[in-house]
């Protein structure tokens, strides 16, 4: 991806993957990694993006950073023995080993390098995300146009893989959101997400008189199930879902594992649930599920069909197995983190060692805000662009609101920047990062205090 019309490296963006008879077929390894530098985006004159031999109009939806467009294509999670590795290919291996077809091949097909570019339409409409919906907040998506944005989440392909004719199969890949800066979060993480869909036989096949059963009816929405479902039918996959669920996390976590299930709301999923787990005295939600919308399953093609889905984010799961407590040491290249998960076995126990003891750095940051325009996220994207993964946390501790009504608020920000690994010192966090962040807001007009 090359932008017009400003100044700065933007990284290309990885190359579009096709969907021709039914199959995702993935680039060349050397197409997908190309990487080019261009002119970045500016406030004035006519602006684009080329994508791929496309040309993409900027708009005033364009809010994607070159920091975040160096993070595509890392793939991670397809990155052999790397944490985020070793949870996929442990929860794909579960699902190819408990679930095979007639002839002995697994019935889930997996998908790990589908583009993350995709339409707002794929995105958010797809799934029946309704168009006042908060989750499509500028503040808080990567969008290259009002058309395109980076995923936020894998679930944005959902629609086409059912479209091509497929009844069960998984999703990994990279998602993108605009977040809160601290150990756990992240404008970049990885997600796992898995799909089935079943016929009238294939659901009642083991039930008695379960010719005479339906999966549609016309009736009432209910918390237990949808207007077009029998309460046959959705009891039946609710169950399957929850069984499939629970064996992958008891294969991940150990068989002496206390689990509970959360009724939730997702504009996709009715009924919905959220799995938690008792883990070291406290409970921890690890996925979301639930019964897909019939009206989603229909627009993708599978009126007959009736279906699940459950999601999951790979970086908690990393994070808790291997006691990995910092979200940015993912994206380290340092030779001491990386060697840790490099075992001759995807199963093997591996509790991470710390490379660095040392504390955080200390600093405030205080500038003037515009009337209208502003958000948190903004912010955060700025020390992110330019503090790179130093900064371990930043959180608002105070903030000034002037006399004059006229005027901006003054925030307080405290940014903590931390090294994961190596030595930290006072200089060297000031210098990376954070006078650099004060002088950018400097622009922002500053009245007088007599004003």
């Amino acid at each position: 991806m090359r932008l017009y019309g400003g100044v700065g490296p933007i990284a290309r963006l990885v190359q579009a993957t096709a969907l021709r008879r039914g199959r995702w077929e993935a680039p060349t390894q050397a197409a997908h990694r190309r990487v080019t530098s261009g002119p970045a985006p500016s406030s004035s004159g006519q602006e684009c993006a080329e994508l791929f031999g496309t040309i993409h109009q900027r708009d005033d939806y364009t809010n994607v950073t070159p920091k975040i467009l160096s993070k595509v294509g890392k793939d991670l999670h397809n990155r052999q023995h790397h944490p985020l590795w070793l949870i996929k290919e442990r929860i794909k291996a579960h699902f190819y080993q408990q679930y095979t077809g007639r002839f002995g091949t697994p019935l889930f097909s997996v998908y790990d390098n589908l583009c993350p570019v995709v339409t707002v339409e794929q995105n958010f409409d797809s799934l029946l995300i309704p168009a006042d919906h908060p989750s499509r907040k500028k503040g808080d998506n990567y969008y290259l146009n009002r058309g395109h944005m980076l995923r936020a989440h894998t679930s944005a392909h959902q629609r086409d893989l059912v479209h091509s004719g497929l009844d069960a199969f998984l999703v990994a890949g990279d998602v993108y959101r605009r977040d809160e800066i601290d150990a756990s979060h992240y404008p970049v993480f990885h997600q796992m997400e898995g799909v089935r869909l079943f016929s009238n036989h294939e659901l009642f096949a083991n039930v008695v008189n379960g010719g005479e059963l339906r999966l549609f009816e016309r009736g009432p929405r209910t918390p237990e199930k949808q207007e077009t479902h029998t309460l046959e039918a959705v009891k039946l996959v609710e169950f399957n879902l929850k069984q499939t669920v629970r064996k992958l996390i008891t294969q991940l976590f150990g068989t002496d594992l206390e689990i509970r299930w959360v009724d939730c709301y997702f504009p996709f999923t009715h009924p919905s649930f959220e799995m938690e787990i008792k883990f070291q005295g406290d409970w921890l939600e690890v996925l979301g599920c639930g019964v897909m919308e019939q009206e989603l399953v229909n627009s993708a093609g599978a009126k007959n069909k009736i279906g699940w889905a459950f999601g999951l984010g790979l970086e908690r799961l990393a994070m808790v197995l291997y006691k990995i407590p910092d979200i940015r040491l993912f994206w380290s290249e340092d030779e001491r983190f990386l060697s840790q998960f490099r075992v001759p076995n995807i199963d093997q126990i591996i509790t991470f060692q710390p490379l660095s003891k040392y504390p955080p750095l200390i600093n405030d940051i205080s500038f003037w805000l515009p009337e209208q325009g502003y958000m948190e996220n903004d912010f955060y994207d700025l020390v992110r662009t330019l503090g790179g993964d130093l900064v371990e946390k930043v959180c608002l501790v105070d903030q000034f609101t002037h006399p004059n009504a006229r005027t901006p608020r003054s925030p307080v920000n405290r940014a903590a920047p931390r090294l994961c690994s190596g030595v930290g010192c006072h200089q060297c966090g000031n210098r990376a990062c954070l006078p650099r962040c004060v002088s950018l807001t400097q622009p922002i007009d500053q009245p007088a205090l007599g004003s």
